[in-house]
């Protein structure tokens, strides 16, 4: 089986991220998927400008050359205000840009995030997903990912400490690779 190398975005910049801990299990379980995850990090991206758009800057170069060099996305995201994290529009806004330059084009994505509240980021995904539609990336849509993160699951170094979130979370890295193939296979 052919092992995909899937690039992740973390929506939260905190040092002290639940989805943080989330991606480092995701990090971890990824082999048992025929997945290598590396992660792409936004901290540093500058806010999008158009007035950039003649000269990228080098973060943002950088960004989108690593998004182009993976074989798929993966965004580990919070819910902050029922909405995506400022962070993360803008790393999916310099993405897309300039016009015409879009590194997400026919990238195939998939989202997942967790949350201490029962329905996870379930709002945040949403609005994630309705992004990722106009930005042309073929999105995983089901099984979705809703992590109902609380004390003890996760620890600090991504162990998971619950046998059933384990099983769910590799079913779910092995949909994301089932989705990659497909979205990568040419169409006939």
């Amino acid at each position: 089986m052919t092992t995909y190398n899937v690039g992740f975005l973390v929506g939260s910049i905190s040092s002290t991220s639940i989805n943080r801990r989330l991606a480092r299990a995701l990090v971890k379980l990824a082999p048992q998927a025929d997945l290598t995850l590396t992660e792409i990090p936004i901290a540093a991206l500058p806010f999008y400008s158009a007035d950039n758009d003649g000269a990228i800057p080098a973060e943002a170069a950088e960004f989108k050359q690593a998004i182009e060099a993976s074989d798929a996305i993966i965004l580990v995201t919070p819910e902050y205000n029922r909405s995506v994290p400022g962070v993360l529009k803008n790393a999916l806004d310099t993405a897309s840009r300039p016009w015409g330059q879009n590194s997400l084009a026919g990238k195939p994505s998939a989202v997942i995030g967790g949350s201490v509240g029962p329905i996870g980021t379930a709002v945040a995904q949403q609005h994630l997903r309705s992004i990722l539609s106009f930005l042309a990336s073929p999105e995983l849509s089901q099984p979705e990912a809703y992590i109902h993160m609380r004390d003890g699951l996760f620890t600090e170094d991504g162990e998971v400490t619950d046998d059933s979130t384990v099983e769910f979370l590799v079913s779910w890295l092995k949909a994301v690779h089932t989705h990659v193939a497909k979205s990568l296979s040419p169409v006939t």
